[in-house]
This record gives C-alpha cells, sequence and structure tokens, in this order.
C-alpha cells in the first residue's frame, strides 16, 4: 500500500508546481525569467558568424603548377567575438575585373552546424583546377569574395593560383568549396 502515499506525493508536488506559475505573465521573476534568459541564450548561440567579428586567413595554398592540375586553398576562421554559428558552406566568389563566377559548395559533402565559441577556429577549402589564360573557358581570376552564410560583410583576397578552368564556360569554374569544419577534426 505504499504506491498511493508516493502517487498522493507527486501530485501534490504537481499542484504546487503549477500554481507558482502566474499564467503567461511575467512579474519579472519567476519560472518566466529562466524561460526568457534560456530563450535569449539560444538565440545568441543561433547568432551567425560575421566577417568582422571573426579572423580570416588563407593558406598556405597547395597551388596547381599548370593547366589541368588540381590545387587547394585552405582558409581559417578564428572567431573573435561573442559565440556565433556557422551552417552550410561559404559563399564563394571568384572575380576577374569585369566578369566573375560563384564557387558551388561540394556536392558529396554533408555540412554540419558548427558553434565557435570566442577563440574556436574553423576551416574551409577551395579546390579548383587550373586553366589555361589563353582558354575563353578559363576564368582569369584576380581577387576571391568570401561571405559567411547568414550574415552580410564580405571579405575580399588576392587570387594568386592562376586561372580557373571552365566546366562549360568561364561563369561555371570548374572548383568547389568544402563545408565548414572545427580545425583539427
Amino acid at each position: 500500500m505504499r504506491a498511493i502515499p508516493i502517487a498522493v506525493t507527486a501530485l501534490v508536488a504537481a499542484l504546487t508546481l503549477t500554481a507558482c506559475s502566474d499564467g503567461g505573465g511575467s512579474d519579472g521573476g519567476g519560472s518566466d525569467t529562466k524561460a526568457t534568459a534560456s530563450a535569449t541564450d539560444a538565440a545568441a548561440a543561433a547568432t551567425a558568424c560575421e566577417i568582422g567579428q571573426v579572423g580570416l586567413e588563407v593558406g598556405p595554398a597547395s597551388e596547381a603548377p599548370a593547366a589541368g592540375d588540381t590545387g587547394i586553398v585552405p582558409f581559417t576562421i578564428t572567431n573573435s567575438g561573442d559565440q556565433c554559428t556557422l551552417e552550410g558552406f561559404p559563399v564563394i566568389d571568384l572575380n576577374a575585373g569585369e566578369s566573375s563566377a560563384t564557387v558551388a559548395g561540394d556536392e558529396a559533402a554533408q555540412p554540419e552546424k558548427l558553434t565557435l565559441a570566442k577563440d574556436d577556429t574553423a576551416t574551409f577549402t577551395i579546390t579548383y583546377v587550373r586553366g589555361d589564360a589563353a582558354d575563353a573557358k578559363s576564368l582569369d581570376a584576380k581577387t576571391v569574395k568570401i561571405s559567411l552564410p547568414g550574415a552580410t560583410t564580405t571579405k575580399d583576397f588576392p587570387w594568386s593560383y592562376g586561372p580557373v578552368a571552365g566546366k562549360t564556360e568561364a561563369s561555371d569554374p570548374d572548383a568547389s568549396v568544402s563545408p565548414f569544419q572545427h580545425a583539427g577534426d
């Protein structure tokens, strides 16, 4: 017959907790404050990393030495601000003066959502096939513009790795960008 006293105790505890709630309004205390703090923490954790709050470094690259060869250009992101997230792929545009091309995300990769605390680092790489400067299907890129998903700011870097081959034309580069990965993974 011990089951009845335990059931009664559980019921009394549940009713006591329910009676403490102020019905959804908030007077600055109680469980609503905790719920608001949890929602604020979740919103802060979901804030996209911005170029202005992270350091972004390029290299050292494994440059493609000749037309038809593959090169790899790594980038490292270091968060210098509040906690932020990276999800998906960076947005990469190769620019050659009047023309430009967007580099697609690696179709074989499965991006994950990364949360970066202050001083955490992540990486991504651009893999490209070097083109022939005389080929109209090659993009003679001079700069690479990078933006992070969910953010509005961009950062340009010089592109000194030669022309990028086009799959069918210069605006369709034979290149891809990897998803973000925690550095050291």
